[in-house]
């Protein structure tokens, strides 16, 4: 007896997604390994659709070059040069993975730039 009821795209005994019908009679659960016939699946139309972001909206872009280390999260931190507070930052893994990451903060009034290992 079936756990779950519904559409025909869900496993009706753990709920998992099912796999798109291939060349095979019988469509597997990867998860349960419950077996459903391709034919119960007649007449359903599948359809995919890939989205891509227009590139003015990604965040990969930077208008002007200056500006490229003022984007992030803006932190109440003293600039060591300036001493107004007010710090962008940004991590990089620049070492081996078991060890901590690197921060790096640019002051958002003199872009003075410094670095933290943690």
């Amino acid at each position: 007896m079936s756990c779950f009821s519904g559409d025909l795209n869900f496993c009706p005994e753990c709920g998992n997604i099912l796999p798109v019908p291939g060349r095979e009679n019988t469509i597997t659960c990867p998860r349960c390994s419950f077996k459903i016939p391709v034919r119960e699946f007649t007449g359903q139309v599948i359809k995919s659709s890939v989205v891509f972001n227009p590139l003015d909206q990604s965040s990969s872009t930077v208008d002007r070059e200056e500006d490229a280390e003022l984007k992030g999260p803006v932190i109440d931190r003293r600039c060591s040069r300036c001493n107004k507070e007010g710090m962008v930052y940004h991590t990089r893994q620049m070492r081996s993975a078991d060890e901590g990451q690197t921060v790096f903060f640019t002051c958002i009034h003199c872009r003075f730039q410094e670095k933290e290992d943690s």
